[in-house]
Formats: C-alpha cells, sequence, structure tokens
C-alpha cells in the first residue's frame, strides 16, 4: 500500500502524486458509503489505483475545497477590477476562521499611476500584521519576493476571478503555460479559466493550488457573536466590553466602539457586514433550525456507514408492499 498526496479530482478520478508521478486512482465504494469526500491536499493510502483511506487533515478550507495547505495567498487586483476592501476582508476573515496564515497580495501595480492606493493599503493591514507583497505579473514586478513566501511550503492562491491568479503562476514558472484571459471590459469583471483547484509542483521547492475565482462567499454558518473573533484589530478591546456577547454596534459599554478611531473604516464596514449575514444564520437556525443527520458512524475504531432515517423508513415501506402484494396474491395468510 502506497502513500500519496490528492493534486487533481476530476469527475470520480482523483489524481494521486507518489514517486514522482500522477497515479489515477477511483475511491473505494466502502468510503463513498462512508460519505468520505476526499480534497485536493489529502493525504492518502491506496493501492492497486483504489484510495482505501484518507489521512487526518492539519486544516482544510471548504471553499475553495483544498486541504493540508500551510498559507494562503489572497490575491485581489488594485486596477482592472477595482480593489474591493470588502472582498479582500472577507477571504481574510475565512482565512482567520480556519486558522491558516494569509498573506495578501496586490497584483498589477503597474496599473497604478501613483502611491496613494499602495500607502492606503499598507497603512491598514501591515499594523495587522499580515505579509504585503505588491507584484505586477506583467511586468515581472514582485515575483522574486513572492517566490520566497512560497518557499517549501504548500499554498493555495484566492482570489475573485480577473485578478491575475493564473498570471502570476506563469510569471513564476513561465513553463507551465496555464491558460489566461482579460477581463470583461464591460462589467470590468473576471471570467473563470481555472475550473478546478489543482496542486502544482515546482521544482521540489514548493508546491502551488491554483483555485477556481469565487465571489459569494458569506458567514452564513457561525453566530454574530462569534464574527469578531476574524478581526485581530478587535481582540484587544472586546473582552473589556460590558456585556459577554457585545456586537460592538451600538452597545452601551462597548470598548471597541470607545477605540473605533483605532480600527479601518473599511475594515469596520466588513465586520458589519459579516455580522448581518452571521444574524441571517442565526435566525434560519432559529425557526427552521439546522440539524443535519450523519452519514458513518464508529463501532469501536471502525467507521461504518450508517444508513439514514430516510433510506431505513423507504426499506421498510418497500417491505410492507410486498407484504400486502402477497396477501393479495392469496399467497400468505
Amino acid at each position: 500500500m502506497d502513500k500519496g498526496q490528492i493534486f487533481k479530482i476530476h469527475s470520480d478520478f482523483y489524481y494521486v502524486y507518489f514517486n514522482e508521478a500522477l497515479h489515477e486512482c477511483k475511491l473505494r465504494e466502502i468510503l463513498k458509503k462512508q460519505g468520505v469526500k476526499p480534497l485536493v491536499g489529502d493525504f492518502v493510502f491506496f493501492e492497486k489505483n483504489a484510495i482505501t483511506e484518507i489521512l487526518e487533515r492539519s486544516n482544510f478550507i471548504p471553499r475553495p475545497a483544498v486541504a493540508n495547505v500551510n498559507q494562503i495567498i489572497i490575491v485581489s487586483a488594485l486596477k482592472e477590477p477595482d480593489l474591493s476592501y470588502l472582498q479582500l476582508n472577507r477571504y481574510i476573515a475565512f482565512a482567520e476562521y480556519y486558522k491558516i496564515t494569509p498573506i495578501l497580495c496586490f497584483n498589477k501595480d503597474d496599473l497604478i499611476s501613483d502611491e496613494t492606493l499602495l500607502n492606503q493599503v499598507k497603512s491598514i493591514y501591515q499594523p495587522l500584521g499580515y505579509k504585503i507583497v505588491f507584484t505586477s505579473a506583467k511586468e515581472n514586478d514582485g515575483i522574486s519576493e513572492l517566490i520566497n513566501l512560497l518557499s517549501n511550503k504548500t499554498s493555495a492562491l484566492c482570489g475573485t476571478s480577473g485578478v491575475g491568479k493564473s498570471s502570476l503562476i506563469n510569471a513564476i514558472n513561465p513553463a507551465l503555460s496555464l491558460r489566461t484571459k482579460e477581463i470583461s471590459k464591460k462589467t470590468m469583471r473576471g471570467t473563470h479559466t481555472t475550473r478546478h483547484c489543482e496542486i502544482i509542483q515546482i521544482d521540489n521547492k514548493y508546491r502551488i493550488i491554483d483555485t477556481p475565482g469565487f465571489s459569494n462567499l458569506k458567514f452564513d454558518f457561525l453566530y454574530p457573536r462569534d464574527v469578531d473573533n476574524l478581526f485581530v484589530e478587535m481582540k484587544p478591546f472586546k473582552n473589556d466590553c460590558k456585556y459577554p456577547d457585545c456586537l460592538h454596534i451600538s452597545e452601551d459599554g462597548c470598548c471597541v466602539l470607545a477605540n473605533k478611531n483605532k480600527i479601518s473604516t473599511t475594515r469596520y464596514q466588513s465586520y458589519i457586514a459579516f455580522v448581518e449575514e452571521a444574524q441571517e444564520f442565526k435566525n434560519k437556525v432559529k425557526y427552521e433550525g439546522n440539524k443535519i443527520e450523519k452519514r458513518s458512524k464508529y463501532s469501536g475504531e471502525k467507521r461504518l456507514a450508517k444508513i439514514s432515517a430516510k433510506s431505513r423508513s423507504s426499506a421498510r415501506n418497500t417491505q410492507k408492499q410486498n407484504i400486502y402484494k402477497e396477501l393479495e396474491d392469496g399467497n400468505i395468510n
């Protein structure tokens, strides 16, 4: 039995990297029945082109769905499309939630005529402790600095479509020649050139996970009171608020609001937006509930497939129908 890492997933095929080659594998049926869903980046055991076990993950993010990454390179365009602080802060908050180090890469700096925007970016994010790199894939600016940040690590490149993720990878290693596309001049938005997550290994020194562009990530999975944990600038103040469930919006005795002048306006606006999304989740749980039935269970240390209540009900109904049919046919008394 060999141990490798999933580099790419296409349909029901998993491409596992082992011995400097990719092996096309399928997932064993028992794992499918247990509801196991392998991700790009998963370490696995496999034999005879069948994945037999998924090893424990050090971390993962659900979208883009990748596992076992050392850092997330959040790529934003300074122009074409214009820099969106809301979207940037959204990616940073997701990285904070999943406890993966974020590095901020601001691409297309060749399109900036003065340094006003660059200085604004530095003033917001450098005090928060985030590493920043300014790049231009077209002019090859900042590429060597980016390579140094990637060295000996597995890095996931995240960002909306059109910010230049594939172009940056091509600048790092021109031999790859990944497909790229200009943004729409009409909508000023990018289009997807990367269709799926894939690990790209370069010179055995670092691994880059190229990911599709996503723009509709939402904080519809946590409670409003937990959003402040995703903003590092609030941590020194939030524990001194008068109320333990303070949302730092209009509450009396809020220490965060008392120090609001120390928080960037764009960061605080993003915080408010994420709290509103989380409030939608809270309301949904309150009125609808969010119980999800598990598809596997443990017997001792062995993981077994679990038949859902719906499936059990269906099976019982089938048995009843068969009995009624036999009664009608006179085959049983």
